[in-house]
């Protein structure tokens, strides 16, 4: 108990007015030392005893425990304080201060456990919407894949040009980057042209009259921010349409069909195998700062699952492929995709946003869907030319 509340301390010894004098080593006594300290000090009123929580409902703590204004830091509500007069209270009204109605648990009381609605771990996106447009493409990338080659180009073509939009647009927003956004439509779509009729030379010389006509656009604006928004020029040039130029060389083979196929296969296998056992069992964070979501158990996932959809598909779908070459390839297609989709987490993180856009429901833009199959397409082209030869 804190005894400033209740006034001035009297001196040691001192137990209210005597007429014997002063207490060896208390301080004067006299009258006027008497009626000084009358008006300060009375005896203590008699408090019963009042559990906190009433009855014995507290057996469990051994004895109830006081309670009341003398076990509290602060005054009696209808007591005198220090300075002022001394009032009778009323006969109705309490002679102590009311005990509170919801009072505060005891330290050591032990809190009735309660009980929280048990929590389903949720998926992150709309499941329905994603299955629903993923097999939407699907139908569209197959019959324009196997009818004519040609129209398969044109769907990389129209995917680059999009892509290119939403990393264009989201610089522009974000960092205020202004990368021109023409030539690199135009160019970019030349170079997937290019890369199917010509081949990997086809793609070096459309890429590199990207990059100028890229310089020379910047050129007609004030010479301001022209360095940083070239040097995002070249890197969306590189990024999107000359990494999926790779996927119309594969197309440029014999069983050019086959490859880009099993290409697909490979990527959404790895990416399905990661999210599925990565959201099942994931608990090591693979890349917190980059993307927390993605664990160490779901890229053993990706790579479990793309090795061995990779022996099925060489082996079964690929001219003159075996199971083991399967296994390689599923193995190099899993880590090329995680760290593609780390490298655009890399990048959104930077700017900002959780989707490069809103094209694709459950899935965001198209660069969402493009992060994983553009660092993967060269590698799967030059392995299968190791492999089994250019076609």
């Amino acid at each position: 108990m804190n005894d400033s509340s209740w006034g001035a301390p009297p001196q040691a010894g001192y137990w209210g007015p005597s007429d014997q004098g002063p207490v060896q080593g208390a301080g004067p006594a006299g009258p006027a030392y008497d009626a000084h300290y009358a008006q300060q000090t009375r005896p203590m009123p008699i408090v019963p005893d009042v559990p906190e929580h009433g009855g014995d409902q507290d057996d469990d703590q051994g004895t109830a425990r006081l309670s009341g204004p003398l076990f509290r830091d602060e005054p009696f509500h209808d007591q005198p304080v220090r300075d002022e007069p001394y009032r009778d209270p009323s006969p109705s009204a309490q002679p102590y201060a009311a005990v509170p109605q919801n009072p505060e648990p005891m330290p050591d009381a032990p809190q009735p456990a309660q009980s929280q609605p048990s929590q389903k771990k949720s998926a992150g996106r709309d499941l329905g919407a994603a299955i629903g447009v993923g097999v939407g493409l699907g139908v569209v990338i197959i019959a324009s894949l196997f009818v004519v080659k040609a129209v398969f180009v044109g769907v990389i073509a129209v995917a680059v040009v999009v892509g290119l939009w939403e990393l264009t647009s989201r610089l522009q927003e974000r960092k205020g980057i202004k990368a021109p956004l023409v030539p690199l439509a135009i160019g970019g779509a030349a170079m997937v042209v290019a890369g199917y009729a010509r081949g990997a030379e086809g793609a070096w010389v459309a890429m590199a009259l990207t990059a100028l006509a890229v310089l020379v656009w910047r050129m007609t604006e004030p010479p301001e921010g022209y360095l940083k928004d070239v040097t995002a020029g070249l890197f969306a040039a590189f990024y999107v349409p000359f990494l999926a130029t790779f996927v119309a060389m594969m197309l440029a083979a014999d069983d050019g069909a086959w490859r880009v196929l099993v290409f697909l296969i490979l990527t959404v296998v790895s990416d399905t195998g990661a999210y599925a056992v990565g959201w099942r069992f994931g608990k090591k964070k693979l890349a917190p700062r980059i993307s927390p979501g993605k664990t160490r158990e779901g890229l053993v996932g990706a790579v479990a699952f793309a090795m061995a959809a990779g022996a099925l598909c060489v082996q079964f779908l690929i001219d003159d492929g075996t199971w083991w070459q399967g296994l390689l390839l599923g193995l190099v297609v899993a880590i090329s995709a995680t760290l593609g989709d780390l490298g655009e987490s890399m990048i959104k993180r930077d700017l900002g946003i959780k989707d490069m856009g809103t094209l694709l429901p459950g899935h965001g833009g198209i660069m969402d869907r493009l992060d994983s199959l553009l660092p993967t397409a060269p590698v799967v082209w030059l392995l299968l030319v190791i492999f089994v030869g250019s076609g």
